[in-house]
């Protein structure tokens, strides 16, 4: 049985796109249903549309706050029988709405080794703090923020020559392979 999936980000969508092109070349039995996205001008949009998948895209400051804004994605969720939730670079906190119609169903990626350097900036926040292994989280979203279950981690070394553009674009190509894995295997033991 195919699963669908829906996939939030905010930005480029180079994991949307690794996501979308790993599906295909392992013969995934799961669909990227609709992609939902916080910002009409951001790069993802006009990759998903290309590639055919239903863009949604909501701006919060439309709404009179994040639940209400939460309230607005619900149906075109259900709408789409979206079984889980992939967040992919989308740069809000979900909020109980979601949470609760999705639970243990929304699943996100973060740019260091949970639980060190939560939070928006992951990536430099390791840099800066001069550690020798950063690396990869994927975890379950809770009400915190990137405090969920953990399912799996991948280590990234921090070379002496590294900058925070050099280590970012190393994680970020550990990403595009984790996240697929990850997906496959939460599909093969029934988690989605």
């Amino acid at each position: 049985m195919t699963k669908k999936i829906a996939v939030f980000a905010s930005g480029n969508g180079t994991n949307f796109i690794a996501l979308h092109q790993a599906i295909i070349d392992r013969s995934m039995p799961v669909t990227i249903a609709l992609l939902v996205c916080d910002h009409a001008a951001a790069p993802v949009v006009e990759k998903a549309q290309a590639l055919g998948v239903p863009v949604l895209t909501v701006n919060f400051r439309d709404y009179a706050n994040k639940a209400a804004a939460e309230a607005a994605i619900l149906p075109a969720l259900q709408a789409a029988n979206v079984d889980a939730i992939l967040l992919a670079g989308y740069m809000r906190i979900i909020g109980p709405t979601l949470l609760t119609a999705y639970p243990h169903k929304i699943i996100n990626i973060h740019p260091a080794l949970l639980p060190k350097f939560p939070g928006r900036h992951g990536i430099e926040d390791a840099f800066a703090a001069g550690v020798t292994t950063t690396g990869v989280t994927i975890h379950f979203i809770d009400a915190g923020i990137d405090t969920g279950q953990i399912i799996g981690q991948r280590t990234v070394p921090v070379k002496t020559d590294d900058t925070v553009e050099t280590l970012a674009a190393r994680i970020h190509s550990v990403e595009h392979q984790f996240y697929p894995d990850v997906l496959q295997t939460l599909i093969q033991e029934g988690a989605i």
